[in-house]
C-alpha cells in the first residue's frame, strides 16, 4: 500500500510538471501570436490606412477611449468615426510588451505611437486589450492613447 501511494505522488507530481511545462509553452505562443497581431495591424494601417485598419481589428464589442472624448462603443461606431480621408496620415506604432491571461482568451500589449499629417507629428503611448474571436484570432476590445513622450 505505501508503494502505491508512493507512485501515485510521482505520477501526480510528474503530470503536474508536464501540465506546467505545457501551459508555460502555450502561454509563450500566446503572448508572441498576440504580439505579432499588434505588429501587423501596425503593418495594415501604415499599407491600407488608418481606417481600415481600426475596423479590420477591432471585436464587434470594441471600446475606444480618445481624448476630451466619451468612449466610441462598437465596430459599427469605429467605422463611422473613421470614414474621413486618411490619406495624408502615417500612422504607425510599435509594441514594447504584450501579456496574455491563463486561458488564453484575454491579453494586453503596449507601446509608442508616431501619427504624421502633412504639417504635424504626434507621438505618444497606447494600450490595446485585446480577446480571441470565435476563429481563435486576435481582436482589440480596447483602445487607448496618450499624447506626448516625457524624457
Amino acid at each position: 500500500m505505501k508503494n502505491y501511494n508512493s507512485s501515485m505522488l510521482i505520477v501526480i507530481a510528474l503530470l503536474f510538471t508536464f501540465s506546467s511545462c505545457h501551459l508555460s509553452a502555450e502561454y509563450e505562443e500566446n503572448q508572441k501570436l498576440l504580439m505579432e497581431t499588434d505588429v501587423a495591424f501596425s503593418d495594415y494601417c501604415l499599407e491600407n490606412g488608418m481606417n481600415k485598419a481600426f475596423f479590420k481589428y477591432a471585436s464587434e464589442e470594441a471600446v475606444m477611449l480618445k481624448d476630451n472624448n466619451y468612449p466610441l462603443v462598437g465596430k459599427e461606431n469605429i467605422k463611422k468615426q473613421f470614414s474621413g480621408d486618411d490619406t495624408q496620415i502615417t500612422f504607425t506604432w510599435s509594441p514594447l510588451d504584450a501579456d496574455v491571461s491563463k486561458s488564453g482568451e484575454l491579453g494586453y500589449t503596449y507601446g509608442t505611437y508616431s501619427y504624421q499629417t502633412v504639417d504635424s507629428l504626434y507621438q505618444g503611448t497606447y494600450v490595446s486589450v485585446w480577446k480571441k474571436d470565435e476563429n481563435g484570432d486576435w481582436k482589440y476590445v480596447l483602445d487607448s492613447g496618450n499624447q506626448g513622450l516625457g524624457k
